[in-house]
């Protein structure tokens, strides 16, 4: 059984990353095309975001890392190299959030969580091509971080700033998002940022800074009584949200155990491991009758949001296996299982290639949404086939 499962996210590493490659890159202006709609018919003039194109480097850079297609690096060197040249602020330091069709400058805010992922992307290509550049560029933004967006008062780290680094009005990375200071989210993907960044750079101050965010999520972020994560605090960590992303419970059970052991801390290991099976339990909650993982709980409206997304699939998968390797408590691997088998059957397009955002509660396809763009990448479904991939043989 599990050597068919392993063929088959095999498989579909493959098919996510063949079709990037056939369908998103930009041949008049460079770099990748900012938007694909479902039935990959172009955007056109689509601005280009600085999340879809980190995500974009680390898929390709650790598509080549886990099986040497020396294709991958080819399209993941392009991306460094767009990447370099039209988000990076020679001027200021950080990332743009956005540049437009032709690659100017578009939306100049520094967003915390779209530096994060450009140090994650970077030091995902410099493992795989061994360019300095790349490593420097990824200290430069891990510094950047440090020096305006840590809150040295009250721990972590604020959301958003002008381009100059000042402070700004609106600090959402969405419209779905609430306008606060700091957010579990942006907290997460620095810590998965810096858990990355580590493994080539062992740098004695980043290690400080990942058992800080760790400790943050475990005495802010985490809800102790229901093991849910709090979305959205002001900059004393009050929250006044009473919300569950079942996607973001499930992502961080692994991602904060996964900071731990790469920093090599037995005692946090220790602790994040019990967290991840207890998190991972939790989020379980949101697995409706149909094997799915539904995106969110509105806990004090009672209101479900039952649509479906590709990324929570993905994550849950390797949330759920994850779980599983550390307590062998068979309804997770069964989790794991059935999210794989709805994902086969409603979210992977087997016509037109990549996954389908996501299917409402009757299983019709979500109206609107992009097959690639701005928050449509190939990074969570390409991630989730490699780390399942490498959990499974390690099980066998």
């Amino acid at each position: 059984m599990q050597e068919q499962l392993i063929l088959e996210f095999e498989n579909e590493l493959k098919s996510i990353l063949s079709y990037w490659a056939k369908y998103a890159i930009d041949d008049i202006n460079g770099g990748f095309l900012g938007a694909l709609n479902s039935n990959n018919k172009i955007t056109e003039n689509a601005p280009k975001g600085a999340v879809l194109n980190a995500r974009i480097l680390w898929s390709f850079s650790a598509g080549y890392n886990f099986n040497q297609d020396s294709s991958y690096l080819k399209l993941a060197e392009r991306s460094f190299e767009y990447l370099k040249n039209h988000f990076i602020d020679k001027e200021f330091g950080g990332v743009y959030w956005s540049a437009d069709a032709l690659g100017n400058p578009l939306d100049t805010k520094k967003q915390i969580y779209a530096l994060s992922f450009a140090i994650y992307g970077l030091i995902e290509y410099y493992k795989a091509s061994n360019n300095q550049e790349a490593l420097d560029l990824a200290i430069s933004l891990f510094n950047d971080i440090e020096k305006y967006s840590f809150d040295a008062k009250n721990g972590g780290y604020l959301e958003a700033l002008t381009r100059d680094w000042k402070e700004i009005g609106d600090l959402r990375l969405s419209d779905k998002d609430a306008n606060e200071k700091k957010t579990m989210n942006t907290h997460l993907h620095i810590l998965e940022a810096y858990t990355n960044l580590y493994r080539h750079w062992p740098n004695q101050q980043l290690k400080i800074k990942i058992q800080h965010l760790l400790e943050v999520f475990d005495q802010h972020i985490l809800d102790k009584s229901t093991k849910h994560l709090i979305l959205f605090f002001d900059e004393k960590w009050k929250s006044n949200y009473n919300i569950v992303s079942y996607g973001h419970d499930v992502e961080a059970s692994w991602l904060m155990l996964e900071a731990t052991e790469v920093i090599g801390d037995e005692k946090l290991i220790h602790h994040f491991e019990k967290l991840a099976v207890e998190i991972a339990s939790a989020s379980a909650e949101g697995i409706d009758e149909n094997g799915a993982m539904i995106y969110e709980l509105q806990v004090d409206k009672n209101h479900q949001i039952p649509e479906k997304h590709w990324w929570v699939q993905a994550e849950a998968m390797v949330g759920f296996l994850n779980a599983y390797q550390l307590h062998k408590d068979e309804k997770l691997f069964n989790h794991f299982l059935t999210i794989w088998d709805f994902t086969k059957k409603h979210i992977i397009d087997h016509k037109n290639g990549e996954w389908f955002w996501g299917v409402n509660k009757d299983f019709s396809l979500m109206q609107g949404e992009d097959k690639a763009g701005f928050w449509k990448c190939p990074y969570h479904n390409s991630r989730a086939c490699i780390e399942v991939i490498s959990r499974l043989k390690k099980l066998n």
